[in-house]
């Protein structure tokens, strides 16, 4: 459960505490799940790849047919308002936009609404040391989901329905397999590694583009570690040597039991290590302003 770092929460152009921040119950975030999000980790007060969280904040809003309400420099203003007090320790913000609120309940979309907008920051939860250490385990079920899946929309009952699964069986995430190709998990990119070779599914409207996904994937690319974008049948992620989830939160978390198998040799592999001492180096830049 995460706490907020801060008295104060920006909602629609104001600065306030939280106690007082409210919206309409007629909000078409609230009434339908209308509208979409971002969390952005940010260490020692620096923001992890803003630009890259808002150009999808941009996909996700034209996805939806909203323009965004702010510019990218406005976010980073008032994303670096509420972190002001927050350098000390990592923290993270959360940022919603839902199309407004309207006069009435109507599933079509009224004119002239005015978005509401939101944000939050709260300190960002570290990574499990003893879980990185041991690796996760994860299960695969069937993506229940709608396929959309590239939009960042709010509306997250088939994602929470399928991680709390996966926690009832014991598993810190469940990798969504559709028409026999695992795509992404609840919460979390995948990655495999083959022979020595990482895969990692392409871009498609069946998963979320992950801002750290990304980042592995340009982390790889500059380090010659040999690298493809290409789909993962079921089989192939079951004979996997090494498998990785990454997200915001979860960075980049190995998996070493997969449907209670092992993976691999059941240990996280030398690809995961290689690219985890890479993602730690460029932390220890951003945190240090070497890096944007």
């Amino acid at each position: 459960m995460m706490s907020i770092a801060t008295d104060d929460v920006y909602l629609n152009g104001d600065y306030l505490p939280l106690s007082q921040a409210k919206i309409s119950v007629l909000d078409r975030g609230f009434l339908f799940g209308d509208g979409v999000y971002e969390v952005i980790p940010a260490y020692a007060g620096r923001l992890f790849r803003l630009e890259q969280h808002l150009s999808r904040l941009d996909r996700s809003l034209d996805a939806i047919l909203m323009q965004n309400p702010l510019s990218h420099d406005e976010w980073e203003r008032a994303l670096n308002r509420l972190l002001q007090n927050n350098q000390d320790q990592d923290y993270a913000v959360y940022l919603q936009i839902t199309r407004g609120a309207a006069q009435g309940r109507d599933h079509s979309f009224p004119p002239d609404l005015k978005p509401t907008t939101f944000a939050m920051a709260y300190p960002a939860s570290q990574p499990d040391a003893e879980l990185i250490a041991r690796g996760g385990s994860a299960i695969t079920l069937p993506d229940i989901r709608w396929h959309l899946c590239h939009i960042k929309a709010i509306t997250l009952l088939g994602n929470v329905l399928l991680r709390q699964q996966a926690f009832a069986d014991g598993a810190v995430e469940a990798i969504l397999i559709r028409d026999g190709y695992a795509y992404e998990g609840s919460t979390s990119n995948i990655f495999v590694v083959r022979d020595g070779r990482l895969t990692t599914p392409p871009d498609s409207d069946l998963l979320l583009p992950g801002v750290t996904r990304d980042l592995v994937i340009e982390l790889a690319e500059a380090n010659n570690l040999s690298l493809i974008l290409a789909p993962i049948t079921e089989r192939e992620l079951s004979m996997a040597d090494e498998i990785w989830l990454t997200s915001s939160t979860k960075e980049v978390l190995p998996i070493t039991r997969l449907n209670d198998e092992p993976v691999g040799a059941g240990v996280h592999g030398p690809v995961w290590q290689r690219i985890q001492d890479l993602f730690r180096h460029y932390k220890e830049q951003l945190r240090a302003g070497q890096v944007a």
